[in-house]
């Protein structure tokens, strides 16, 4: 009994001095006592805000986001959020100008459009002067672009003069609008190269209709897509040239029958003539070649470097009994 005395008092010991190691912890984690009032009848300082109440109050003060863009307090309701400027359809840059200017002048169909026109239509009425100068210079001097001065003496300064004169598109096959223009363009020129429907487009849009007509008269031969069937190139042909054949001819072409090489070959044996396929060049190429042996290269022993060592490295072997 003495022994389970002193296990009983071990144990009780230790859980005493655990429970004591318990609430030292938890006095100080506990939330410190709110001060005493110094004026005695006031009323007592507030207790430090719970951890619910410290998200909220973080929760209010931080500005909400949009998924779009920036946040939204202090913004009236509705309000556009500017992050970037708006595409009004013309970049702002002069080479982008230009290639607008040149599809606008395209669209006019040989139309000679004025400079303040054009600018209006490139919405650079209102940019500065120097800009202005600057579309002005490029497209005077573009190769797709005509420009013809004023035939009468303008009473603007010299200092007005870039703005004088009209602008017209230059197409890449110039004056070919129409199907005889087309046939005289065809019939000057002096290489065999064709035309290349894409260049024809930029002064002729709708020509494809035109080409129909002229591959069914046969006064033009032209190279379509496979996958489209639009036409990619065009020559010139001669209507004299197409030939009919009868039915009666297409129908016994049709029915004849093509010998195989071999019959070809021993027909001409038989009648005494040498065929093309017993041509011995064309034998001694297609027969195969024949592979060589190669050769084991003999290895060579480079100079002794060890004479100095020749007197222990002979050979006394046929001294053995």
């Amino acid at each position: 009994m003495a022994y389970l005395d002193r296990q009983r008092d071990s144990f009780a010991s230790s859980l005493a001095s655990a429970a004591s190691k318990i609430n030292v912890k938890r006095s100080q984690t506990s939330a410190p006592s709110p001060l005493p009032s110094l004026g005695g009848g006031g009323a007592p300082a507030s207790p430090s805000p719970s951890v619910a109440s410290t998200t909220s109050a973080t929760a209010a003060s931080t500005p909400v986001k949009k998924k779009n863009g920036g946040p939204t307090n202090g913004l009236p309701a509705g309000a556009a959020i500017y992050s970037q400027p708006e595409n009004t359809g013309v970049g702002t840059a002069i080479g982008t100008n230009i290639v607008y200017a040149l599809d606008y002048l395209k669209q006019q169909g040989g139309k000679a459009v004025n400079l303040s026109t054009v600018l209006g239509h490139l919405n650079l009425n209102r940019e500065s002067e120097a800009v202005q100068k600057q579309i002005v210079e490029r497209m005077r001097h573009h190769p797709r672009i005509m420009w013809r001065p004023d035939n009468a003496t303008s009473d603007s300064s010299a200092d007005d003069q870039w703005k004088t004169g009209t602008y017209e598109h230059k197409p890449i096959i110039p004056n070919v609008k129409d199907k005889t223009a087309l046939l005289q363009y065809l019939q000057r020129r002096t290489d065999a190269q064709g035309v290349n429907v894409k260049d024809l487009k930029d002064g002729w849009p709708d020509c494809e209709t035109a080409l129909t007509a002229l591959e069914r008269e046969h006064k033009v031969l032209v190279v379509r897509t496979k996958k489209d069937n639009h036409p990619r190139m065009v020559w010139q042909d001669d209507p004299t040239l197409c030939f009919t054949v009868e039915p009666e001819f297409q129908s016994l072409w049709h029915r004849a029958t093509i010998p195989s090489v071999e019959d070809i070959v021993g027909k001409l044996t038989a009648a005494g003539q040498k065929p093309t396929s017993e041509d011995p060049r064309l034998r001694a190429m297609n027969q195969p070649k024949e592979k060589k042996a190669k050769k084991r290269a003999q290895r060579r022993t480079g100079k002794s470097t060890n004479t100095h060592m020749e007197h222990l490295l002979k050979d006394y072997s046929h001294l053995k009994r």
